[in-house]
């Protein structure tokens, strides 16, 4: 077994989707408790950010890049009832699937093209997932499209792929062509309150026009 240092150094040093999906694969079952023994934070921060913004009933949303299912349960206890989540690897939704909190789950690579129509969702919502070796900046684009107008993307980047992964520019592509209009952007935190403390996001918050 790994140590969770190198398992997560695994994760970020993946140089294709398929390294990336065996990483996962082969962490998948000590993920929630390597991670919580580093602190991480995301999956659960993130409801601050979207319960600011979408309400409970406003309509389902997505958990793009849900991993093991952290941020389900939480959500459901603040109320929020539909919630779909997506990931690539296999064995991180059969985990997810165990929590019991999501109503539908999607195996799905972010990147290309998403098995599921235009305007499905009040919001989706993405955390630890654009960072090194992950999904691309192009990501954004697609899950865009799922949103209704008038509902929210939520998520964070880590500060090393901000540039130089193309996010920036994504972003401001997204605005320019009026996809969306920004309403939050957070300042740097800790993606882990124990460990790693080099590893810094910023959360967004955009409204789908």
């Amino acid at each position: 077994m790994e140590d969770n240092a190198t398992a997560l150094e695994r994760v970020y040093t993946a140089r294709s989707g398929d390294e990336l999906a065996a990483a996962y694969s082969d962490w998948s079952s000590e993920y929630d408790a390597e991670t919580a023994a580093l602190g991480y934070c995301l999956p659960f921060v993130i409801a601050a950010w979207l319960a600011r913004y979408v309400p409970a009933g406003a309509g389902p949303i997505l958990d793009a890049g849900c991993g093991t299912g952290l941020s389900g349960p939480y959500l459901r206890a603040l109320g929020y009832q539909a919630i779909d989540g997506l990931d690539f690897s296999a064995e991180m939704l059969a985990h997810a699937r165990r929590r019991g909190a999501y109503r539908d789950l999607v195996g799905a690579a972010l990147g290309g093209p998403l098995p599921l129509p235009d305007d499905s969702y009040a919001a989706f919502f993405s955390t630890g997932v654009f960072t090194e070796g992950h999904a691309p900046a192009n990501s954004l684009d697609e899950l865009v499209r799922l949103v209704r107008p008038g509902g929210h993307a939520v998520f964070t980047v880590r500060d090393v792929v901000f540039e130089t992964g193309g996010f920036a520019s994504q972003i401001e592509a997204l605005s320019a062509a009026g996809r969306w209009r920004r309403l939050e952007t957070s300042a740097p935190f800790r993606a882990f309150a124990v460990g790693e403390p080099e590893v810094l996001v910023q959360a967004f918050v955009f409204q789908v026009t």
